[in-house]
């Protein structure tokens, strides 16, 4: 496992992480992978999972972790992951400062 200091977690990220981690009571890691597809040419992929694998770099704040594969890490270099509690329900969201386009759900970019 690596660190990567160009994509970083927002306190509302790294306090819901926590939160999961407690309810769970062990460590909840948060995956965040870009896939060929979607509307927009990319879309990005969420998981929760309980360990790093092989070449995974590792993005930590305030205790939450979250991993992102070395195929990913390119496409979303600069970018903040996030945690929003909106009227229409509560997400993880990617804020890619490298998206030049993206479609109404959020979930899909093109570069």
């Amino acid at each position: 496992m690596s660190t990567s200091h160009s994509i970083s977690l927002s306190a509302a990220a790294a306090r819901h992480i926590n939160a999961l981690s407690a309810q769970a009571g062990h460590e909840i890691l948060l995956r965040v992978a870009v896939e060929g597809g979607g509307c927009s040419g990319f879309q990005y992929q969420l998981d929760l999972v309980d360990a790093a694998e092989d070449g995974d770099s590792v993005i930590g704040y305030n205790g939450a972790r979250a991993l992102v594969d070395d195929v990913s890490a390119p496409l979303l270099n600069g970018s903040i992951i996030d945690y929003v509690e909106e009227l229409v329900g509560s997400q993880f969201k990617i804020l890619n400062p490298n998206a030049k386009s993206s479609c109404g759900c959020g979930v899909s970019f093109s570069i």
